[in-house]
């Protein structure tokens, strides 16, 4: 009888260890579906969204739904290859880890300064959107309207990815309901005429593709998805298409909606503040500036919680669960971004066009590269593969347009574009 207690507590030991061996640094927390597409749309529909008509202004509507619908389809193919290697791999892994399992440390590294980037320039902007829109509703200084939303919203950010994920939720249905009522307002009284509205100045278009791109770049969500999704893991792709199909619609008709109350030279960087004010009801100005304020927190919930759990992997914690780990990380992730917000050294497009730039082409390219080495020695066969989105002519067509990408960005940074570009 010892002998069969004894056999049975080795079993229950052995069974524990190969789970925590399993799970890592990185719990499971469950997700539901509506909050793995909210953490979606949180994630796409941030800062980008309210830069998009100011970028857009000079090029106009359809030259932006053309890169809209262009960076959409690649950079959904790339999040594929991201879903299709996560569950390719057994261990949960966020981006970083997957990229150092498949692609080696080079690109582990690599991978983390793209998230690192992106999320640093992110947070900036949001940081900085953020405090703009409580500085002009409650007359505090932009610096201390700043600071007083990153502690709010930082402290959600502690509390997880389950009470994240279920905050996205909430708020994100009510951006939604929030945003048809507004494009629907600014249809019924549109000021600039429909045909006004749909010029295209492709010499002004090369540009709107690197906020497109930055738009899109929310790979690095995919893995927290598939760590809620662990014992669902046929939810995954669903939720990902469904979440990135609103966030296009929200893309799209955003800038539409702008467009259609304001002439480009009255679009402000946040168009937020001038299309509010263009509706010309207080109840919209406020239902206008409350959706961008939610559209950036979502956000930033969003990267930051990615972020933390990407630096808690790569910078070889225990536990994400261990309380010094956890409040090391968020200092690292939080206050340079508050720093360079409250400096003024940073301006709000020109962080998203950066991150857009750098951050999306590395997380977009090195997918690719990943998703080929998961299918030679991937840990289990998955649920679930990429079919003809992942043929040798998409993965080309990836590489090549992600990469021109970078050529284009280089160029500028040199000065060597003519002017419009």
């Amino acid at each position: 009888m010892k002998g069969r207690e004894d056999v049975m507590e080795y079993t229950e030991t052995k069974q524990l260890e190969e789970a925590a061996l399993e799970e890592g640094a990185l719990e499971v927390h469950r997700l539901s579906f509506t909050e793995a597409v909210m953490l979606v749309v949180g994630a796409t529909i941030g800062s980008g969204v309210l830069g998009l008509a100011y970028a857009s202004r000079k090029a106009g509507w359809p030259v932006l739904l053309t890169w809209l619908l262009v960076a959409g389809f690649l950079s959904i193919a790339s999040m594929l290859y991201v879903a299709e290697t996560a569950l390719r791999t057994r261990q949960p892994l966020q981006l970083s880890g997957l990229a150092e399992k498949y692609v080696g440390k080079a690109g582990s590294w690599l991978i983390f300064f793209s998230v690192g980037a992106t999320s640093f320039c992110s947070l900036i902007a949001y940081i900085t959107g953020c405090g703009k829109i409580l500085s002009a509703f409650f007359g505090l200084p932009v610096q201390e309207a700043s600071l007083l939303f990153s502690i709010g919203a930082t402290a959600v950010v502690w509390l997880g990815l389950k009470v994240t994920g279920t905050a996205e939720k909430f708020l994100g249905l009510g951006m939604i309901l929030m945003l048809l009522v507004l494009v629907g307002a600014s249809f019924l009284w549109a000021r600039v005429p429909v045909e006004e509205i749909l010029y295209a100045h492709w010499t002004w278009g090369i540009p709107v593709f690197n906020i497109a791109v930055f738009c899109y770049a929310v790979q690095y969500i995919v893995p927290e998805l598939a760590r809620g999704f662990r014992d669902r893991p046929e939810k995954l792709v669903p939720a990902i298409l469904g979440g990135t199909g609103i966030s296009f619609l929200i893309l799209a008709l955003v800038p539409l909606a702008v467009f259609l109350m304001l002439p480009g030279s009255e679009i402000t960087q946040v168009a937020s503040l001038s299309w509010g004010w263009a509706l010309g009801n207080p109840l919209f100005y406020l239902l206008v500036n409350f959706f961008a304020f939610c559209a950036m927190l979502t956000s930033f919930w969003a990267i930051a919680e990615s972020f933390l759990t990407n630096c808690i992997e790569r910078l070889g914690f225990r536990s994400e669960r261990d309380f010094r780990s956890r409040a090391l990380c968020l200092a690292f992730i939080v206050l340079p971004p508050i720093f360079l917000a409250s400096s003024g050294l940073v301006g709000f497009v020109s962080a998203i066009f950066s991150a857009g730039t750098f951050g999306g082409i590395i997380m977009s390219v090195l997918p690719v590269f990943m998703l080929r080495n998961a299918r030679k020695r991937g840990d289990q066969a998955p649920c679930w593969q990429c079919g003809w989105l992942a043929a040798p002519w998409i993965q080309h067509l990836v590489l090549a347009v992600f990469l021109g990408s970078g050529v284009y960005a280089l160029l500028s940074i040199g000065g060597m574009l003519p002017g419009g570009w």
